[in-house]
């Protein structure tokens, strides 16, 4: 019995450089992270809604949305230049910035959660990359880690205050239940040309 050898007939044009995630330690300091809590707050928190109609299966948490005329150019003048440079390094992504705004997340426990997703907005802009930022001391409240999942592994993301973490907005994850204390986060989302 012969056996025959199998050609490979692949060549490839460029490899795939873009990284699974990036982060940026220190992006905020503590006094900066009080302030925003402070105005994410006061902003008069609502439920967060998904596209789909398992809410309360989904997702459970209270946001508000930020915009650089609540006090806060300085903070969206220093996102634009770190996700810039981890943009260039990590995922050189063709980008426009930040067409939402910037969604303050509040999760209390012993429910507050958001299930596996991501953050692809069907019949929408073309989300690109999402940026999370911890605001909350991870002292103070239990659960509620921000983990990215790929096929049969996740990754649990360090919860140090004023930590910034940027994911191809194409990446499956969730933010387990809180189960003692609250969770606040910054999250957004930099959109830009369709991927090609």
């Amino acid at each position: 019995m012969q056996i025959e050898k199998v050609k490979n007939f692949s060549w490839q044009f460029k490899l795939d450089t873009i990284n699974q995630y990036a982060y940026w330690d220190n992006f905020l300091s503590k006094e900066e992270c009080e302030k925003i809590i402070t105005i994410g707050i006061s902003k008069n928190l609502k439920i967060a809604n998904t596209n789909n109609n398992n809410i309360a299966k989904t997702r459970d948490s209270y946001i508000s949305w930020l915009a650089p005329s609540d006090d806060l150019v300085w903070l969206y003048e220093r996102l634009t230049n770190v996700i810039t440079e981890l943009n260039n390094k990590f995922f050189n992504f063709d980008l426009w910035g930040i067409q939402e705004g910037l969604q303050f997340t509040n999760y209390k426990a012993p429910t507050g959660k958001y299930d596996s997703h991501v953050d692809r907005f069907y019949n929408g802009i073309i989300r690109k990359l999402s940026v999370t930022i911890q605001l909350s001391d991870e002292n103070n409240y239990q659960g509620g880690d921000l983990e990215l999942l790929f096929e049969d592994k996740s990754i649990k993301m360090k919860r140090q205050q004023g930590r910034l973490v940027i994911f191809p907005s194409f990446v499956l994850h969730r933010v387990t239940p809180v189960t003692h204390g609250e969770r606040n986060s910054l999250v957004t989302w930099v959109t830009g040309n369709n991927f090609k």
